[in-house]
């Protein structure tokens, strides 16, 4: 996804293969991240079982896109 595709997303969370390519990293690393700890992403994000899910709105004040 691009910056404009995640500023108009219509859902309020993103998965970790949408936020992967404009981070410049793999999806599964993100996963495994999240798994490691609450503290291993500088983005909010939930796990729902065993899915990782990130706050659209905290990604994309982490990106410092909220002014767009």
């Amino acid at each position: 996804m691009t910056k404009e595709e995640i500023i108009n997303y219509p859902k309020e969370y993103l998965t970790p293969a949408q936020v992967a390519p404009v981070l410049g990293q793999d999806p599964q690393y993100i996963r495994t991240a999240a798994k490691v700890g609450p503290d291993s992403l500088p983005y909010p994000y939930f796990r729902s079982g065993n899915r990782i899910k990130i706050l659209k709105e905290g990604f994309i004040k982490f990106m410092g896109w909220d002014n767009h």
